[in-house]
């Protein structure tokens, strides 16, 4: 007996590529495009119209609701809908808000149909996609617990602060403390929590509700 087909929606304002990325995805047996929108409002309006996705390939910067308004109306109204980012920006910027905002997965416009699928699939079944953005490392240090590890007050609000959109320097600026004094804090945690970057280092302070988002 097949496996139901995943359930998938796609957003975005430009219709060539939307349109694109339906017909490739629909190539695939085990996904089933349930409808397209243009923006985060006209998914509002008809995702109430169809059968519920499964997987929605989100892109951000959109008229009327981009993809940060559309993904944290997504996880108010629909939790149990998994958003795909599917983007053009790779600064850490745009990473960390769709993260923040409640995507389980990122991905760049110019991956190739294969990857958008197996992506779908993990987040179909694991409820979040690792990929080049995240790295493996980082997936093992979210997924362990058997340990638990220990923070000072200022490791604390350095984890804090990075999780906005400050950089290093304002960091530094805002906790009264040198740049050199930053650099000491960002690679001990991230030796201390086998991470690789900041985008790590956000995604195990969501992961553990370190941050109020």
């Amino acid at each position: 007996m097949k496996n139901p087909k995943i359930r998938i929606a796609i957003v975005d304002d430009h219709t060539l590529f939307r349109n694109g990325v339906a017909a490739l995805m629909r190539e695939f047996d085990d996904l089933q495009v349930l409808f397209e929108a243009d923006n985060g409002y006209q998914l509002q309006q008809m995702i109430t119209r169809h059968p519920l996705p499964q997987v929605i390939l989100m892109d951000i910067n959109m008229p009327v609701l981009d993809g940060y308004g559309a993904t944290t109306w997504l996880k108010a109204n629909h939790p149990t809908v998994k958003v795909l980012a599917l983007s053009m920006f790779e600064d850490d910027k745009a990473v960390i808000q769709m993260l923040k905002c409640g995507a389980c997965g990122y991905l760049l416009k110019e991956s190739g149909p294969r990857e958008v699928h197996e992506a779908i699939k993990v987040i179909a079944e694991k409820g979040m996609y690792m990929n080049d953005l995240v790295s493996s490392k980082m997936v093992r240090s979210l997924t362990n617990t058997e340990s638990v590890p220990v923070f000072s007050k200022n490791e604390a609000a350095f984890i804090e602060l990075c999780c906005t959109e400050l950089t290093y320097k304002e960091i530094a600026d805002q906790m009264f403390i040198s740049p050199r004094t930053v650099d000491n804090y960002r690679e001990a945690l991230f030796q201390k929590l086998n991470l690789k970057s900041r985008i790590g280092l956000v995604l195990y302070a969501i992961q553990n509700d370190m941050v109020k988002l």
